[in-house]
């Protein structure tokens, strides 16, 4: 999110050719605390959204217990 962001505490999930990664960490790294190489092209996209689904899964959990608590 943007508080992250301003802290430099980004998380980068990279895939691509390793060299061009390797090329690339170092820039990344002024701007996130977590820099991964997740391997192929396309494989760092899929590892984000894997984590957005994780997080969106979460949070509707959390909404749903406090709409049953409120009823209850």
């Amino acid at each position: 999110g943007v508080g992250a962001a301003r802290a430099g505490n980004l998380t980068f999930m990279v895939g691509g050719v390793e060299q061009e990664f390797d090329a690339a960490k170092e820039l990344l790294t002024c701007m996130g605390s977590n820099v991964v190489y997740c391997g192929e092209v396309g494989t760092g996209q899929a590892a984000k959204i894997c984590n957005n689904m994780l997080l969106a899964i979460s949070m509707i959990g959390t909404a749903e217990a406090m709409n049953l608590g409120i009823r209850f």
